[in-house]
Order: C-alpha cells, then structure tokens, then sequence
C-alpha cells in the first residue's frame, strides 16, 4: 500500500498531540477524535505556561496572539505560536509550538505540528499538518466532496473507504503547497514534496515528490 500511514507521515515528536494517534493507523482516523482530545489535552496542560482564556481554550503564555483573532474552543494554540490579525479558528483546532495562522485564515478540526505555517488567507479544515508544512497564500483545503458522499482516498493499488464525510488533506512533514492551490477531499501529501502554485490535487502525491499537475508527479533529485 502507498506510504500514507501514520509514520509514513509524521514525526510525532513534533507535536504535543501524539497520543491523540495511538492505536491508529491511517491520520484521518483521528479527525472525529480531535476535539475531545483537545479537551482531555488542555485540562491537564501547566498553567505555568498556558492560560485557560475562555471555554476550552488554553494559550501558551509565550504565543502572539493579535486582538482581533477569533478563537473558538476547544483549541490549543502553542507556545511561540502566532495567531495573527483576523484569524479565525472555529474550534477543535491545535495549533503546534512556533507555529503561524495569518490574516483571514480559517481553521477548523485540525492538527497543526510544530512549525506549520498557513499565514496568508488560508483555508484549513478536517485535515493535518506535519512538521514544518507550509501553505503558500490562497492555498486551501477542501473538505467536503460536491456529492456529499463519503470520502475516499485514491491510491494506485485502489481507493481507501474512510467513512468520513469530512476530509481535507493528510499533509506531511516539511511539505510546501503552492500558492492558490485546492487540496480536494481525501488529498495525502508525503514528506517533503512541493506543489506547484495554482493546482488541484487529489488523490496520493508521494513523499520526495514535485506536483506540476495531474498526471504529472516527477522525483526530486538527490543534493
């Protein structure tokens, strides 16, 4: 089977949410289990260096969050994060140490790791970002198919029944998303690929990979 496993993926060493993924194989998995774990999480997080500011949600006293970002529980934004002007976290979001939600940008049932940047007008939902991620400028995820059917996840060897209805993108470590680019429902990225600016994935784009558009997915070359 394509490489789109939980360790195929992730360094959990790099986000506080590694538990939320035990006993799991496939990351989407944990979609319907982020906001209770983010309540679980947050309760027993050290009010040393977070603050509970409001119904389930807890702040690192280190992060940068501007007045005018919305942040509806449960979520966790992490410590030296930063929170910029109007953005707006809809709840059953974690957001990752040293990581950056910018302006406009909308979060909602995510897990961002340590480092993800989604800092311009960002669309991000059902869906998680792995280690250092990066989503260029109008870059988004989309979440729900046209037909509301369930999604599934299209891998060489056969499609993958997830059972959700809702399902952005599994997005790996140390990904970079071009901008303007739509990550359509069920979309897996592996470590360290690139996509092009301005495409449509769908489907599993392996890890070490460039994405110039459908059909065409070339190897990175070795340094």
């Amino acid at each position: 089977m394509s490489n789109i496993t939980i360790q195929d993926l992730y360094d959990l060493n790099e986000t506080i949410a590694a538990e939320l993924f035990d006993g799991l194989t496939y990351p989407w998995e944990a979609l319907p289990k982020i906001g209770e774990f983010i309540k679980k999480l947050g309760a027993a997080l050290d009010p040393e260096e977070y603050d509970k500011v409001g119904e389930d949600v807890w702040i690192a006293k280190s992060a940068n969050v501007f007045p005018s970002a919305y942040i509806h529980g449960p979520a966790i934004i992490g410590k030296e994060a930063e929170v910029r002007h109007c953005a707006f976290i809809r709840g059953n979001a974690l957001v990752g140490e040293g990581a950056v939600v910018g302006n406009s940008t909308e979060l909602k049932n995510v897990v961002l790791f340590n480092k993800v940047q989604v800092p311009h007008y960002n669309y991000v939902g059902d869906s998680i970002l792995g280690y250092k991620a990066h989503m260029g400028a109008g870059s988004i995820t989309s979440n729900v198919k046209s037909d509301k059917h369930l999604v599934k996840v299209h891998t060489p060897e056969g499609d993958i029944e997830t059972g959700i209805k809702k399902f952005g993108a599994m997005i790996g470590d140390n990904v970079e998303v071009g901008c303007g680019s739509v990550l359509n429902p069920g979309t897996v990225i592996g470590r360290q690929s690139n996509i092009y600016p301005l495409s449509s994935v769908r489907g599993v784009v392996p890890a070490h990979s460039i994405y110039k558009k459908q059909g065409e997915v070339v190897k990175k070359h070795e340094d």
